[in-house]
């Protein structure tokens, strides 16, 4: 009799229909919160030269047109550099492939507090660094998704894009502070140490496929092998790239995608800190209004792929780049000593439209290009980051010339205008991939 009760309570949990409860969290979660935390890092990388500028052109003399330069280095490789990290991962793994960039962050950073000339920044700061950083850009993120998820793709490719903006929140106003109460260099040693702090974690922990510790994709129904290395995926990209150039499509994406970053991360991300300064804003105030834009990201990015699944991606583009051309010819008039409200609106705004643009360009690339689209993508992002290049270094060589960034400012707004343009010129294409969604 005992034993018959007994047994009903072992098979109760298992009867029919119901499936087994998981108790263990599946190691993609694992690897996708590595990513995220290796993502925030290359952010902050990035972001770091915009407190640079001023130090550096008050100890050396340099100009902020030559600071500019490095940081225009910086920014175009970290954009070229990553549909050939892509290819890399594919050949050599995720694993060893982010190790040694963040290495090479590590170095180029640590490096900077020996520089005594010029060169040796460009080198440190636009060289190392921007190919270390362009290695764990958003084709990293695109990779570690498409190989550990199955379902949730979407909601782990929104948090890991989103993961660029919280860099920003979680280093600028600490190393701001470190720079206004010591100097520039206990900030780049800070740096250095945190790339190395994270490659212990990467190695353990950020395997590089499913298969290597026997698991399935998340979501998935059955076991996936772990594909060969792939010799042949820079030769691939580049195949992608002489196709798609050859498509108005991909002139037009690419065209309102460099002028996203000339506007932000060339001149918000670079400039807007040593402009507050030249208004009378302390650093440290700048760099948090800064920080809080990568607050504000998060939520813009996430919403911005809902929009995308419900309506045209074309007009969301136009939406948000009309939109923030009229705010950049407004910040001249916010800019003062002290946070205002109008400065908060701005910020959050700005926040919330920082990477809205990425989900329908993505969208776009999907539509127009199928299985191909990742690695359009990946070139539509380079040319983001070209963008972004040429603002940083004409922001410096602009404020060295007119003492001001007024004209700069008003440039750019002139240029989302032209983006939003391009934006609604672009064909419709009947959708063949699914749904445009992050």
């Amino acid at each position: 009799m005992t034993q018959t009760s007994e047994s009903a309570v072992v098979v109760e949990p298992s009867t029919r229909g119901r499936k087994p409860r998981r108790t263990r969290v599946h190691r993609a979660w694992f690897v996708a919160a590595v990513t995220f935390v290796t993502i925030i890092g290359a952010a902050a990388f990035r972001s770091v030269p915009g407190l640079f500028i001023d130090p550096l052109h008050d100890e050396f003399g340099w100009s902020r047109g030559t600071i500019g330069a490095a940081v225009s280095v910086n920014l175009a490789l970290y954009g070229l550099t990553a549909p050939f990290a892509a290819a890399l991962m594919d050949r050599y793994g995720i694993r060893r492939v982010v190790a040694v960039a963040l290495t090479v962050i590590a170095l180029g950073s640590g490096l900077t507090v020996w520089m005594t000339a010029a060169w040796q920044l460009m080198l440190c700061w636009g060289l190392l660094v921007g190919l270390g950083s362009g290695s764990m850009a958003l084709a990293f993120a695109a990779t570690v998704t498409n190989r550990w998820f199955t379902e949730r793709r979407g909601l782990v490719t929104g948090v890991l894009t989103a993961a660029a903006a919280s860099g920003q929140l979680i280093f600028l106003p600490v190393l701001s502070w470190i720079v206004a109460t010591h100097d520039w260099r206990p900030a780049a040693v800070t740096v250095a140490l945190a790339a190395l702090a994270v490659v212990p974690f990467v190695w353990l922990l950020l395997h590089d496929h499913p298969a290597d510790v026997g698991q399935k994709p998340y979501g998935a129904e059955e076991f996936v092998p772990k594909p060969a290395p792939v010799p042949g995926a820079a030769r691939r990209a580049l195949t992608v790239l002489s196709s798609a150039v050859r498509t108005g499509p991909f002139w037009l994406l690419a065209g309102s995608f460099a002028i996203c970053g000339a506007s932000t991360n060339g001149l918000v991300q670079t400039h807007f800190v040593p402009a507050s300064h030249d208004h009378g804003m302390p650093i440290t105030t700048a760099a948090s209004l800064l920080a809080v834009i990568g607050v504000f990201d998060v939520v813009g990015t996430i919403a911005s792929g809902w929009f995308t699944d419900r309506y045209d991606s074309r007009r969301l583009l136009a939406v948000y780049y009309a939109l923030r051309g009229v705010s950049l010819l407004l910040l001249p008039m916010l800019l003062a000593p002290g946070v205002h409200p109008p400065m908060v609106f701005f910020i959050v705004f700005y926040g919330l439209d920082w990477v809205a643009t990425v989900p329908p360009t993505l969208a776009l690339c999907r539509e127009h290009y199928g299985d191909d689209s990742p690695i359009v993508f990946g070139w539509v992002l380079a040319s983001h980051q070209v963008g972004a290049a040429v603002v940083a270094f004409a922001g410096g060589v602009a404020r060295d010339a007119f003492g001001s960034y007024d004209v700069v400012w008003y440039a750019s707004g002139a240029l989302c205008a032209a983006a939003a343009l391009m934006a609604l010129v672009i064909r419709r294409r009947p959708v063949t991939a699914g749904p445009g969604r992050l």
